[in-house]
């Protein structure tokens, strides 16, 4: 289609991979949101939940790597690898902040406004992406990024308005009239820095993520370099537990029976193929890509959420949605092109490579010109050409021959 780019989705298996992820995420969604209680809590350990996730992940990763490897392969790269292994620590434990805090945060907003002001994560990647790759980000590339978080704020007044008219009516004016004498920073709700604490650790998560992938560890294998993230996110949550007190009541039979409800397996199991989705995505595609799939995502949730739980679509929702379609299309005109660097430099040298083919192309074929001169034109007029002699024949040879010489056999034929 003419309003997307062709770099956009290089390969066949990169739109699949973006389709895939917006899919498993609107499901973890609406999953999360099922799994709640009617006073929005949880009937079951979440710290929990993500440690037997990420066990599943590792799981997953491990079999999908022995299937084209034996367990030497498997050890051998892992030692090879471990000073890689030791960098996953950073994603992997902003990472495991990131995913307690959806529980949280799912808890306290609707789906459709927890993606939403989840989608200030778009400026803040791009800022980090900027940094980490040292590429500048194009003014319609960055008009997208600032068109999606114009529909992010859209729907925060609103949601905002709504918190402060269910306080009028609750009764709260004497609080009311307090907060009139306050600055704009006590307006900040708890729930909201929660919000900000998880759209700043989902983007340097995500793009150190990918600068592993694509740059320090690119030239390891992508499901060990998943294994490699899933061990430092065990071992995070595992801290995780024990600074919340519950390492040991999280695994008392009454927390692992909890675990055994079909909407907390479903949860964990789509959890495990989210996180070799995106593996796979910031690896064929990049980390601002992520962040437009993960504003589309806001358009099927609100829709899902309606007919499932029947939670409204208002105005601003719409607004907000059209602005985020908008913007996403705006930014597919012109999207970020970011390639492993072991591809650059398979391209670079599969152009040097071609450049020398065309050379020892234009050598031979101007030594068979020199050849069928000395050959056919001369004898022909001896009397023109008598400064030529026969004499000088073997040197034309001479140099077909270290033509020939410069290059290996097989370039010689593709050459020809």
């Amino acid at each position: 289609m003419g309003w997307i780019s062709a770099d956009m989705f290089p390969t066949k298996l990169s739109f699949i991979v973006f389709i895939a992820y917006m899919g498993l995420f609107i499901n973890q969604g609406i999953l999360v949101t099922a799994s709640k209680s009617k006073d929005n809590s949880y009937s079951y350990n979440t710290v929990t939940v993500v440690l037997m996730t990420e066990c599943l992940k590792l799981i997953a990763a491990s079999i999908v790597y022995l299937k084209d490897h034996t367990a030497a392969e498997f050890s051998a790269e892992f030692i090879k690898n471990r000073k890689v292994l030791m960098l996953y620590l950073v994603p992997a434990a902003l990472y495991c902040l990131y995913n307690n805090l959806q529980f949280v945060n799912l808890a306290n907003y609707d789906p459709t406004t927890y993606f939403l002001l989840l989608q200030f994560r778009v400026v803040v990647t791009g800022v980090v992406f900027q940094f980490l790759f040292k590429k500048k980000l194009s003014r319609k590339q960055w008009a997208s990024v600032f068109i999606l978080s114009v529909g992010c704020v859209i729907k925060e007044i609103n949601h905002t308005s709504k918190m402060a008219a269910a306080a009028a009516t609750e009764g709260e004016a004497a609080k009311t009239a307090e907060a009139a004498g306050l600055g704009i920073w006590d307006y900040l709700d708890f729930h909201v820095l929660l919000i900000m604490l998880q759209v700043f650790s989902s983007c340097f998560a995500g793009v150190y993520n990918e600068f592993l992938l694509k740059d320090t560890g690119c030239d390891v294998h992508i499901m060990m370099a998943n294994v490699f993230m899933y061990v430092q996110s065990i071992l995070c949550n595992t801290v995780a537990l024990g600074f919340r007190g519950e390492l040991i009541t999280a695994f008392t039979p009454e927390n692992l029976s909890a675990l055994a409800q079909p909407s907390v397996l479903a949860i964990i199991a789509n959890n495990a193929a989210i996180g070799i989705v995106t593996s796979l995505f910031l690896r064929t595609l990049n980390s601002i890509l992520k962040t437009f799939a993960s504003a589309l995502e806001l358009m099927f949730t609100a829709v899902l959420c309606w007919m499932i739980f029947g939670i409204p679509i208002d105005f601003f929702t719409v607004l907000a949605l059209a602005i985020v379609i908008g913007a996403t299309f705006l930014y597919a005109q012109n999207p970020v092109v970011n390639k492993a660097r072991n591809e650059i430099e398979a391209e670079a040298k599969a152009h040097d490579t071609k450049i020398t083919c065309s050379s020892v192309h234009q050598r031979f074929y101007v030594a068979c010109v020199h050849v069928f001169f000395t050959l056919c034109v001369w004898p022909a007029f001896p009397e023109l050409l008598q400064p030529i002699r026969v004499k000088q024949l073997p040197c034309w040879f001479t140099f077909m021959l270290s033509t020939v010489k410069c290059a290996n056999a097989h370039t010689v034929m593709d050459c020809l």
